[in-house]
């Protein structure tokens, strides 16, 4: 399987189920791991081959813009749904932590795999 991937992806996201979380937005990190559709990028070196990362992240960014997620399980799922449907992605891992919102932890948060196929 051959993957593109993002790393410690910063964004601003309206996250949380406590009152104080629901009034300001937080910043989230992610990091994805994103199989390619197939090999056909290797060979023709065209972008319509391969998932523009670029229009990952802008899509992503304009989700966050979107709506309120409760918890980041939530938002989790939402973005792995919108790479392997709207990308055409066969299989993601999304990983995405708050940070600081715990003294005691620099991040805090969840890590999920998902297929087109479930």
């Amino acid at each position: 399987m051959d993957i593109i991937f993002l790393r410690e992806l910063r964004l601003d996201a309206r996250i949380g189920i406590y009152r104080r979380e629901k009034a300001v937005t937080q910043t989230v990190e992610l990091d994805l791991d994103i199989a390619l559709p197939d090999d056909r990028v290797f060979t023709s070196g065209k972008m319509a081959d391969t998932i523009d990362y670029a229009a990952v992240i802008e899509r992503i960014r304009a989700t966050l813009v979107e709506r309120h997620y409760g918890l980041v399980e939530n938002l989790a799922e939402y973005v792995a749904r919108l790479i392997l449907d709207e990308f055409h992605a066969p299989w993601v891992r999304v990983g995405i932590a708050k940070i600081g919102c715990q003294r005691d932890a620099r991040r805090v948060g969840v890590v999920i795999e998902r297929n087109r196929n479930k």
